[in-house]
């Protein structure tokens, strides 16, 4: 059997290459894994390892001859000729908070060597990814540049018999970029009235009082362009989400309920897959950057599994994340849609090649995986290569910067681009180099 190709990639003929204009891609899909997915569970296992290390999952072949990922993801599998996995992402901090706001602003914290810097949002703060797309990709008129579902945040217990807690977390704000850049923020379930609780009409508004309210504020709008004082957000723009901004197909972009029955349950009814078939209608719809932050489970908090690893895999995080993004992948693919939208799926970090006393794997900077798909990247494609125990790369070393500098690429923006703080200091949008290798 003829093995892939890691640096160069995988050879497909011409015509079988995702490209995007030379614009760059209309859209990107960023799902954010939150709390450090276990790469060596998922996408580079290690079945010749010690038991400590390898776990109890078998690998299984892939359409990619001589790529092979776990079993538990068989519908990705099927799909391996169609994205780009990078198995030699690294950096030195092991630390959620810090390497969250790096792997998502690209910039370090001021004491990156610190695990519990959980203060909200600051203005001074570097941009997310999506608010730096936002102020150069405008998105069509009367929808938002960047949609968060939900926006970035963590669980926290708290004690007696409350509940877990969200605590919004720096970096997934648009910082000193200024609120106009901020997200909106899709916090309630996908498929319910009140998924944008910003966006909800008071309880003494009528529909019929808003759309009297909308004329009216159409009517100061054309007095405010005349004037040349209008906004450029503004609050027209804003409320016309909840009633008119359509997808291609001509029916809200925020709304599921058009979408048949049996595409949501592909997507799977759970509110990941919904928040997936959401983004692929936003995506539609022509909204530059929507971001997934996958936190919501049961077993583990989100994908920090230091302990239950494997149960919580096996029985939640897998199969969700197998079930929609290939559903994603598939469903932009039939649309004719992959070619224009970018789908990245990643998080902060990976994890410990040992497993814990607690069956589970900890903390682990030094190597993950990152599945890069559609726009300009290659399909059919592996780059890098760890070591026997997934804890080190052996070839071609990534910084979760590159991984930034190359979705800007792909996107039409240049890395080298400026944005200007509140005190009007220039700053590259990225760091990072661009991964040509990986670009069709």
């Amino acid at each position: 059997m003829a093995g892939f190709t890691r640096h160069s990639g995988s050879a497909l003929p011409a015509s079988d290459s995702a490209s995007g204009g030379s614009s760059g891609a209309r859209s990107c899909i960023l799902v954010y894994l939150l709390g450090g997915p276990p790469h060596q569970d998922m996408f580079d296992l290690k079945p010749n390892a010690p038991a400590e290390i390898r776990g109890p999952f078998r690998p299984i072949a892939t359409r990619l001859p001589g790529l092979q990922i776990c079993e538990l993801l068989p519908k990705l599998a099927g799909l391996a000729n169609k994205f780009t996995l990078i198995r030699s992402v690294t950096h030195r901090n092991s630390n959620h908070t810090p390497m969250i706001y790096y792997t998502l602003t690209g910039r370090h914290t001021a004491f990156p060597e610190r695990d519990n810097d959980i203060r909200p949002p600051q203005r001074d703060d570097f941009p997310h990814f999506g608010s730096v797309v936002a102020k150069h990709k405008s998105a069509p008129h009367a929808l938002p540049s960047f949609v968060a579902i939900p926006e970035l945040a963590i669980r926290s217990s708290t004690i007696g018999e409350f509940k877990r807690v969200r605590s919004p977390l720096r970096g997934g704000g648009a910082g000193f970029l200024g609120a106009a850049f901020d997200s909106l923020a899709v916090n309630g379930a996908p498929d319910s009235p009140d998924a944008v609780p910003a966006l909800a009409l008071p309880r003494d508004v009528s529909q019929e009082r808003f759309e009297e309210r909308s004329e009216l504020l159409g009517l100061l709008d054309g007095r405010s362009r005349w004037s040349g004082k209008l906004p450029a957000n503004s609050l027209r723009d804003q409320a016309l989400l909840l009633t008119g901004a359509t997808a291609r197909g001509g029916v809200p972009a925020f709304s599921l309920e058009a979408e048949p029955a049996r595409v949501r349950e592909r997507y799977g009814m759970h509110r990941f897959g919904q928040a997936m078939l959401m983004a692929r209608r936003l995506a539609e719809a022509g909204v530059p950057l929507i971001a997934i932050h996958f936190n919501e489970m049961t077993v583990c908090d989100g994908w920090d599994t230091h302990a239950k690893n494997f149960e919580a895999l096996k029985s939640e995080l897998l199969p969700m994340l197998d079930q929609s993004l290939s559903a994603l992948l598939d469903d932009l693919e039939q649309r004719g849609m992959l070619g224009e939208t970018l789908v990245a799926c990643f998080g902060e970090f990976g994890r410990t090649p040992k497993i814990n006393t607690n069956a589970g794997r900890d903390h682990w900077g030094q190597c993950s995986s990152t599945l890069l798909a559609g726009g300009k990247i290659k399909r059919g494609m592996v780059l890098g290569s760890s070591d026997k125990h997934a804890a080190f790369p052996t070839s071609d070393p990534v910084d979760p910067t590159d991984i930034q500098a190359t979705l800007y690429h792909c996107l039409g923006l240049s890395p080298n681009q400026l944005i200007h703080d509140s005190l009007q200091r220039p700053f590259e949008i990225s760091t990072g180099r661009v991964l040509h290798q990986i670009l069709a």
